[in-house]
This record gives C-alpha cells, sequence and structure tokens, in this order.
C-alpha cells in the first residue's frame, strides 16, 4: 500500500510520555502498511507486527491512564472505556477477520485502515482533551448501562431480522471507513423543532449478504432494487429500537438520505454522537450512531422522496462506484500558487489520475500526510517560499522523503534549470508546453515506473 501515516505537530498533546509513545504507535503502523502488499511475507509480517502492536498499544493504554489519574482527569473513566473497547473488541474482532481470511490483502488493508484511523482520531480528539487542547468526542454518550442496553437491543434485532450473530467491536465508533460502505441516514422531529438523527453504516458486502440474498440477488455487487429494499428494512429496524427509547414517541419521521462517506464524515464530525457503536456480524460491519436531540444545522444530503426515491438511488450507486473506481487511480498532488494553474492541471489530468492541489509549502505538508500521492507536480517559481524549499521540506520527512516529484516550470533559460537538476527530481516540464505534451510526459512517467517495478 501507498499509506503512510505523517507525525505533525498538531498530534502533539504536550505530555512527552504520551506524545513519545504516539510517535512509535505511528511508526509500527507504517512499517505494517510498507509490508502489507508483499504477498508472501504478508501473514507473518502482519501477525508480528500485531502482536508488537497490540503489546506497545496495551503499554501506552496504561501509562496514559497512569497519566490520567495522577491529575485527576475528570473524563477518565469514558477514556478508559475507549481504551478497553478497542483492546477487547476492535482488535480481536479485526484479528478475526484476518484469520477466517488467510490474511486477504483485503482483510489486512482493512485492519491497518480501522487501526490507522482509530489512531489518528483517538490523538486528534481524546487524547488531546487530557491537557484542554480540545473538547471530548464523546462526552454525551449515554451511561453505561443505557450503552449495554442498546447494544443488546441491536444484536438481538440483527438476529431476529437477518439471522446474524453480531458482536460489538466498539462502544465509540468514531467513523472510520471500513471498505466501501452505503451511509444511511433517518432524521426524526419532535413539536419544538429539534432533530434526532439516526445514521445507519452498512458494510457493502453485509447488504449482498443479507437483503440481496433474501431478494435472490446473485450479481455480487449492489442494485438500486437492494438499497431500496435496505431503506425499508432499515427504518423498521429503527422503528423497533425506538420502542425500547423513552419519549421516542414524540418524535415523527421528517426524512432521509443516502450520504457519501464525505458527508457523513462532516455530520459525523461536527457533533457528539449518544451512540456510536460499531458491530462484526459474521457478514460484514454494521454501525449504529445517534445525535439527538440537537438543532440541526448540516443538511448535507437531499431527503429522499417516495416519488424520485429509485432515480435518486440510482444516483448514488453510480457515485458510489466512481467514488470507488477513483480511489484506484494513481495520485497526482499538483502544487501551485495560481489557482488557475491548478485548475488547469486538474482539468487535464483529473479523467485518468486522482489530483488533489495544494498552494504553499504547508498545504502541501498537509495534503501528503494522509493521502501520500503517486506524484508530486510542483511549481518551481511560487512566492515566500518557492519549489526548492518545498522539496526540501518533503525530503526532511523520512516517511514521505522518496514521493516522486517533477518541477513545473514558466522559465526554459540555463540559470534556471542548472538550479533545478541538483535537486534531483524526476524531471521538469514547461508550464508552456501544449497541454497534450504535459500529459503525455506524466504517462510516460508513469509507465515506465510501473515497467521498473514489474
Amino acid at each position: 500500500m501507498g499509506n503512510q501515516l505523517v507525525w505533525q505537530d498538531r498530534f502533539n498533546i504536550g505530555v512527552d510520555i504520551i506524545d513519545r509513545e504516539h510517535k512509535k504507535l505511528f511508526s509500527i503502523v507504517n512499517k505494517l502498511f510498507s509490508h502489507s502488499d508483499q504477498a508472501e511475507k504478508r501473514q507473518w509480517v502482519c501477525e508480528e507486527g500485531i502482536k508488537y502492536f497490540k503489546d506497545h498499544a496495551m503499554k501506552h493504554f496504561a501509562e496514559e491512564e497512569a497519566y490520567m489519574a495522577s491529575i485527576s482527569y475528570p473524563g477518565f473513566e469514558t477514556h478508559r472505556n475507549i481504551h478497553k473497547y478497542f483492546r477487547t473488541n476492535t482488535l480481536p474482532a479485526l484479528e478475526r477477520e484476518l484469520g477466517k481470511s488467510m490474511y486477504s490483502q483485503e482483510a489486512v488493508n482493512h485492519f491497518l485502515g480501522v487501526c490507522a484511523g482509530w489512531l489518528i482520531g483517538h490523538t486528534l480528539t481524546e487524547d488531546r482533551a487530557i491537557t484542554g487542547k480540545t473538547a471530548s468526542k464523546w462526552k454525551n454518550l449515554r451511561p453505561e448501562e443505557e450503552q449495554l442496553a442498546m447494544k443488546q437491543t441491536i444484536i438481538q434485532l440483527l438476529s431476529d431480522m437477518f439471522q446474524l450473530k453480531a458482536s460489538l467491536v466498539s462502544e465509540c465508533y468514531g467513523g472510520e471507513k471500513f471498505g466501501s460502505g452505503i451511509y444511511y441516514r433517518i432524521v426524526y422531529t419532535n413539536e419544538k423543532g429539534k432533530d434526532w438523527e439516526i445514521i445507519l453504516v452498512f458494510e457493502e458486502k453485509l447488504l449482498i449478504n443479507t437483503i440481496g440474498k433474501i431478494m435472490d440477488e446473485d450479481a455480487g455487487t449492489l442494485s438500486v432494487l437492494i438499497v431500496n429494499a435496505t431503506r425499508y428494512a432499515a427504518r423498521q429496524f429503527v422503528e423497533r429500537i425506538k420502542e425500547h427509547i423513552p419519549s421516542s414517541e414524540l418524535y415523527k419521521l421528517k426524512g432521509e438520505n443516502l450520504l457519501t462517506y464525505d458527508q457523513f464524515q462532516q455530520v459525523f464530525n461536527s457533533q457528539h454522537p449518544q451512540y456510536s457503536l460499531l458491530f462484526d456480524t459474521g457478514a460484514g460491519y454494521f454501525a449504529y450512531c445517534v445525535i439527538a436531540p440537537h438543532m440541526q444545522e448540516s443538511t448535507s444530503g437531499t431527503f429522499l422522496k417516495a416519488e424520485s426515491a429509485m432515480t435518486e438511488i440510482q444516483k448514488y450507486l453510480v457515485k458510489n462506484e466512481q467514488e470507488k473506481k477513483n480511489t484506484r487511480k494513481k495520485k497526482i498532488l499538483v502544487v501551485d500558487d495560481s489557482e488557475m494553474m491548478q485548475q488547469l492541471m486538474k482539468k487535464l489530468l483529473g479523467i485518468e489520475y486522482q489530483i488533489s492541489l495544494a498552494n504553499s509549502g504547508l498545504s502541501t505538508i498537509r495534503a501528503i500526510t494522509l493521502d501520500r500521492p503517486d506524484l508530486i507536480l510542483l511549481d518551481y517559481e511560487m512566492p515566500v517560499c518557492d519549489g526548492a524549499q518545498v522539496l526540501e521540506m518533503i525530503r526532511s520527512e523520512s516517511d514521505f522523503a522518496n514521493i516522486p516529484v517533477i518541477f513545473l516550470t514558466g522559465r526554459s533559460d540555463k540559470e534556471t534549470i542548472s538550479k533545478l537538476v541538483p535537486l534531483k527530481p524526476k524531471g521538469y516540464l514547461l508550464k508552456s508546453l501544449k497541454p497534450v505534451e504535459i500529459k503525455k510526459n506524466i504517462d510516460e512517467y508513469f509507465e515506465k515506473a510501473d515497467a521498473a517495478q514489474n
């Protein structure tokens, strides 16, 4: 995999023993990332790496909890429970998936994605909250006995409706992406205009293995019929849960919609959930998130209407499929202070490549932190921090020092070229070239790079 976690100052919480161990955990996950695509070594590397990761994480949790106790941190119990569920539920569930699949690439990618997402999310929210740098994401969680009751209700419903033997993976699901997902939101409202929002997250294979089989759909991929049937099954599912919640009858259905992952993240990250439960059903992952009651400011996603639901679902699936295809494209980061140049490059390359944009040295570092590009197209003549300085910044970080860079320059004089060569880029392109020539050069670069790897 090309993914790497890059340590940034914002991950520091200001406590040496905690910051030091966080850096170590980032490093361990990165090593697993770097070896995960080696089929002949994948199982052994992952087994050893996961064992090391677990041992180190447990040691870190103990030290972090001791520190929180020493300063009488008010969120200590909630924070400790998050550690507990990651240790006793999340990791064992992921390990079982690895074993069942004989350490398939998909399962390894899923394991690393969840661990990386959990580590980043936990560090930036709960750990920073220890020193008051941010508010706890989980400050509105319901009491433990209510969490337990909700967990048991959902597990029973999954068994009754779909004959699934589910187990709780986490009671603090942080919105991490697990495989290809469907994000379904239902909004209820009361007479005072306060909204109660429920988001159900389904791994695609869960719907194929349940709703799809009930409908005798054998395509192996999601269809409009499966997603439409899921809407109604999900509504019944939520109505059954509402029976166990006091005063829920005061809330009436306001609307429903299907969210993209970005829209889901926008809604999820802007609120503090009362429940955020992640389950392993044995047939795929399922998350149940509740944000209620609150005045809903974000209206991401258009409410579905009965008369146009099938059309909207079709559009949603097409968009979902396009997003999945985009993630398989080569990733190019275009760094240029000119918005016009950025957009020209995006238009020129965006059909065949996944394009991201940056306009300065700092935004470049941010852009490659969690979305490591396969190539950086770097403007040489930028103000404040020029291309040479940006390249120096990139190469000063060992985790992505080997990302290939091609300079974009508007000058072809010998003096400029003589300055570029010692920086050892993969090449340079003149902005004055015809667009077709620029694209041809980039296509040829990737063809040669791919050939060198095979």
